[in-house]
């Protein structure tokens, strides 16, 4: 036990401590020499921007999504896609893009998970989208 609490103060508390350090020494240099104060930082990057970047984000991740469900749809040879999806050697009862669907035999065989998310990813990037738009025009 007392191994890990000196690998924590090694690992975490010495480096912040030296840290703070070197920043109050920097600082009390620069006073001491009568420098101006260090330039300020950027201002923040405005909501619209940040709404923007969530909407492009959900349009990335919801067009993979799609994606990988589509990768359980039959193209050329339809009873191969129950083959490598279900070991069933038959054509797929049905099957379907939107929302994506391959049933093969009665079973369902597209994870539960994909229609939720891309569901979830959907109603995020239109939100995103209409959000950073009304934020964009109420800056002006």
């Amino acid at each position: 036990m007392a191994a890990l609490i000196g690998m924590v103060i090694l690992a975490l508390v010495l480096p912040a401590w030296a840290g703070i350090t070197y920043v109050g020494l920097v600082r009390a240099r620069r006073e001491a020499a009568g420098l101006p104060p260090a330039p300020r930082p950027r201002p923040r990057r405005s909501l619209a921007r940040k709404a923007a970047w969530i909407a492009a984000l959900a349009y990335v991740l919801g067009g993979a999504l799609h994606v990988y469900g589509l990768s359980y749809q039959p193209f050329l040879f339809p009873e191969d896609a129950c083959w490598f999806n279900a070991r069933h050697k038959a054509v797929p009862d049905s099957s379907s893009a939107l929302p994506v669907s391959l049933v093969c035999a009665g079973e369902e065989i597209v994870p539960w998970w994909v229609n939720p998310g891309l569901l979830l990813f959907a109603v995020t990037a239109v939100g995103a989208t209409v959000a950073a738009i009304v934020l964009r025009i109420r800056r002006r």
